[in-house]
């Protein structure tokens, strides 16, 4: 079974040549990132996610946790390797250095995250939730409340979690029935909540659980809903643990897939709760720590399609099978069969458009919080919020098709768990469903990011589009013209599916919503192809100045042409299918979808 190698020089060209590191680094407070700190980041990033992390992702996924009487027990050497992670100070990389964070870059957080999540997706869970929940509380929790919680998850000897869902209230919250009644400085929380990641384990000594509920004079739907801290134990005036609360694990999931991640019912019968802000604004706190872990998810989609590839590349160089199509008389490896190479160029060409998008969305969101100008503040911002849906929603159902393709390669032994090709695609599948499945971030970008603000900000990516063809244009490489027509076709593709929303969602919202996900499809696809484009163009200066690995220049290009003629090429489809795909999509009443 091939081990995980952190693909450190494709991750060094994103940062610098697509992300511009060098800029982000010049903001206020990221003085500190200098190359020299960047590269011993990513070296020992690399090495505790080969060296720790990875070797327990198999044996984890067959162990499983176990939950007992209340209490759960992470696989073997989960907690040893917990320790390691917060004493290497992986738990803080980009938080707040008021609190004991480093402060560095989500840019340069962002490589580090996506190595930790393909050595091991499952181990991964707990620091992205407890992360979202830290934001959460610095911006809307008393300094009290974050004197008391902060400093403890910060350091990783606490955890978070992200207590949402019910059983009879899932993607939507007005259905949230838990309820929080006043008792003097806090709450009393009663209810049930169910999917809560890492809701009980062993691996830290207090679990903060941040719970929606209901206050009892609450108004009914989404504007009724607070946001309470309920600690697994209560938290003393000296910071020493205290008693139990009343907040219980009553069972983990049996899933599909991240079985080492326990997976809980939480039960709460009168806990102790806090507010966190003001009573009835708890949903609007709560997107904070989803908007964070909307991210995070999209980026387990490009983490499991590296790991993916990885095992794919590797069986594919081994395995012996088939004559060569070419007067091949002796059997060859199946890297050299048509087929193969052709999955296994769909898995580089996805997976390097996925990052490279990814991290130039993490820079954007250093530039949206740390530029000194307010307008450069506001692009920014509007180009993440356009853009949050497409890294989960696009990056995900790729990485679960890319797990598949490696499968695939496998052949019959990628259905075999002893390869650990199955496991990505089971531990993938997963990621377009939770932190607001593939639909929902669909209908987001549709309506909430484009037919709302009257398709302002991705009118404005479409001018950058079409500027950076002008770009592409003095390029007499025929693989870049050739991605460079792909991504025009894509362009005018967007383009004619967002003058389509704008005129339908007002007057037929059915017609405008039943071409969301082929529209986020194809705002990734575009968004992967430009950032391929961009790849190419930079490839090719430094391959005519002689400078650096040639080799790597030059399969940059060949991997974006492929990326155009495989994928992009596909964009005008897509926009046929959101812009008269709607009538077959609700033509059928209830009934007419069982014919009996």
């Amino acid at each position: 079974m091939s081990a995980y190698a952190a693909p450190l020089k494709e991750m060094r060209f994103v940062l610098n040549e697509l992300a511009d590191l060098a800029e982000v680094a010049k903001l206020p407070g990221y003085t500190d990132t200098t190359p020299d700190t960047v590269d011993a980041i990513l070296e020992e990033a690399s090495k505790f996610a080969s060296e720790v992390l990875d070797p327990l992702n198999y044996s984890g996924d067959q162990e499983g946790s176990k939950w007992k009487d209340g209490a759960v027990t992470t696989p073997k050497g989960f907690k040893e390797a917990y320790k390691l992670f917060c004493e290497g100070g992986w738990s803080a990389l980009s938080l707040d250095p008021e609190w004991g964070g480093q402060g560095l870059p989500k840019l340069l957080a962002t490589p580090v995250t996506e190595m930790i999540t393909s050595a091991n997706m499952s181990f991964s869970l707990c620091p992205m939730l407890t992360q979202g929940a830290i934001e959460a509380m610095l911006l809307s929790g008393t300094e009290e409340l974050k004197k008391a919680f902060v400093p403890k998850m910060f350091d990783g000897s606490w955890t978070g979690t992200m207590n949402l869902t019910e059983p009879q209230a899932g993607s939507d919250l007005a259905l949230v029935r838990t309820k929080a009644a006043r008792e003097g400085d806090h709450y009393r929380i009663s209810g049930q909540k169910i999917f809560i990641t890492f809701g009980e384990h062993d691996l830290t000594e207090n679990i903060v659980h941040l719970v929606l509920a209901r206050t009892p004079d609450a108004p009914e739907g989404v504007k009724g809903i607070s946001l309470f801290i309920v600690p697994k134990f209560l938290v003393k005036a000296d910071g020493s643990l205290g008693e139990r609360n009343a907040a219980t694990c009553a069972s983990i999931e049996h899933k599909l897939g991240i079985h080492a991640s326990p997976t809980a019912v939480m039960v709460f019968e009168n806990a102790i709760g806090y507010l966190v802000g003001e009573e009835n604004k708890g949903l609007s706190y709560m997107f904070i720590m989803m908007n964070a872990a909307r991210f995070a998810v999209g980026l387990e989609g490009v983490s499991i399609a590296e790991r993916a590839f990885q095992r794919a590349l590797a069986y594919a160089k081994d395995r012996v099978q088939g004559r060569d199509l070419v007067g091949g008389a002796k059997a060859v490896p199946i890297i050299r069969h048509p087929d193969v190479r052709r999955m296994l160029m769909l898995m580089k060409s996805q997976t390097e458009a996925m990052r490279a998008l990814a991290y130039v969305v993490a820079a954007a969101v250093d530039f949206s919080s740390r530029s000194e100008e307010k307008e450069d503040q506001k692009r920014h911002q509007a180009f993440v919020e356009l853009m949050i849906p497409v890294v989960k929603g696009w990056s995900t159902e790729t990485g679960i098709e890319v797990a598949s393709l490696g499968v695939q390669v496998h052949g019959g032994m990628g259905f075999i768990e002893e390869t650990g090709a199955a496991q990505h695609l089971r531990d993938a599948r997963i990621t377009t469903i939770y932190e607001g499945t593939t639909g929902i971030q669909a209908n987001d970008l549709v309506g909430r990011k484009i037919a709302r603000e009257g398709g302002v900000t991705v009118k404005e990516w479409i001018s950058v589009l079409r500027k950076f063809d002008l770009d592409l244009s003095k390029s007499g490489n025929p693989d870049i013209q050739a991605i460079r027509s792909r991504l025009a076709a894509g362009v005018q593709a967007i383009a004619d599916s967002v003058d389509y929303i704008l005129q339908t969602a007002g007057k037929d919202p059915n017609a405008a919503f039943a071409g969301a996900v082929p529209f986020l499809k194809l705002m990734g696809i575009v968004a992967g192809g430009w950032q391929m484009a961009r790849a190419a163009l930079i490839a090719e200066k430094k391959l005519s100045g002689k400078a650096g690995d040639q080799a790597f220049y030059s399969a940059k290009i060949s991997t974006a042409r492929f990326f155009g003629d495989h994928v992009l090429s596909a964009a005008p489809g897509l926009a046929t299918a959101v812009t008269s795909g709607a009538a077959a999509v609700m033509a059928l009443s209830d009934d007419q979808f069982l014919a009996a």
